[in-house]
């Protein structure tokens, strides 16, 4: 006899709840949340290793493979979320609200994530960041203490905190993954949006930052990468590990090497400051929400990754290939 979600035999069903309920009869090992550059490559990585995969969007986007089944649903919704992933064995979240509206948005995402890995026993990877850190003062840890100061990093310490008090509490299973400043195809990162395409077309460029500064970078497919090792070892739960960098460099010579492997003329990147940000802001309100964690961009960011490295075996992707796919990517729709 076919079965369905909450283990009530398929007949049981009276005709107008099978439409929605047929959708959890073949149900996914693996759940992910969100299908943004990160969390596109996550489904696909888990479908390319053989692995049946629900990706969970609000519009119901995400990567075309026959190994994963991409559903419309709103992950705040914990019922819903609930039916999505029961009887799976983990959920991934690489869903985050609109930039500027993290305040309001990101807790109750939070919650629904939570809450519905506890009801189901579903292992919970959250792809974090560095915001819970604080403005950092050298190569830093996963041992480090949360020490944030803006409200975006007290919104992210507090997700942490209270994924770590659930996994403690022995009511879920959790980890998070954090990575640092995004660069590659299909990345949200502002040093892209701001400066990408201009470094690649050979056009003088501005970025929002102390240009000399050290940050660690991280590549979508690495994070993925390590989000995939993360939920299949036993040694990752109730632990944060940073995604290996696939280099430390500044603004300055990222957008050096960017230019270069696109052959376009020598780079010319100078910083914007805080007036000129906030007139683009007028014109693109998320920009407004980038000066309140203005010390990412204009103090080294710097991971130390080796815990990760040494307990996955994981490798960063190797600069010059991350170079190409990001010329390939912005240079995709150029004439």
């Amino acid at each position: 006899m076919i079965t369905v979600s909450h283990r009530r035999p398929a007949a049981e069903w009276s005709p107008h709840q099978l439409p929605y309920q047929l959708l959890e009869i073949a149900m996914p090992r693996f759940v992910v949340t969100g299908a943004g550059s990160t969390g596109s490559a996550t489904a696909r990585l888990l479908a390319e290793q053989g692995e049946s995969v629900r990706l969970v969007t609000r519009s119901g986007s995400g990567p075309e493979h026959p190994g994963i089944e991409r559903v419309a649903a709103d992950v705040t919704d914990p019922d819903r979320l609930t039916a999505l992933i029961e009887d799976a064995e983990a959920l991934i979240n690489c869903a985050a609200p609109p930039y500027d509206r993290w305040k309001q948005e990101f807790p109750p995402l939070a919650e629904a994530l939570l809450t519905a890995a506890e009801r189901t026993g579903a292992r919970y990877v959250m792809l974090g960041n560095l915001y819970g850190y604080g403005p950092l003062d050298g190569p830093v840890t996963e041992q480090r203490p949360p020490a944030p100061s803006t409200v975006k990093g007290e919104v992210r310490a507090r997700m942490w905190a209270d994924a770590l008090a659930a996994h403690r509490a022995g009511r879920a299973r959790v980890t998070e993954v954090r990575a640092g400043s995004y660069f590659g195809p299909g990345a949200q990162s502002l040093f892209l949006i701001l400066a990408g395409r201009q470094l690649v077309t050979g056009e003088p460029a501005r970025y929002y930052a102390d240009l000399d500064a050290p940050h660690s970078w991280a590549y979508p497919a690495d994070v993925a990468r390590t989000l995939v090792a993360a939920v299949r070892s036993e040694e990752s739960w109730g632990l944060p590990w940073h995604v290996p960098a696939f280099a430390t460099l500044s603004a300055r010579a990222l957008g050096d090497a960017l230019a270069a492997a696109a052959g376009a003329p020598a780079a010319r990147l100078s910083a914007m400051d805080d007036r000129e940000l906030a007139e683009l802001a007028l014109k693109f309100p998320v920009l407004g929400a980038v000066a309140e964690m203005r010390y990412l961009t204009h103090q080294a960011t710097v991971l130390d990754s080796t815990h990760t490295e040494r307990t996955f075996g994981l490798r960063a992707t190797p600069l010059a290939e991350v170079l190409a796919a990001t010329v390939n990517d912005l240079s995709a729709d150029r004439p």
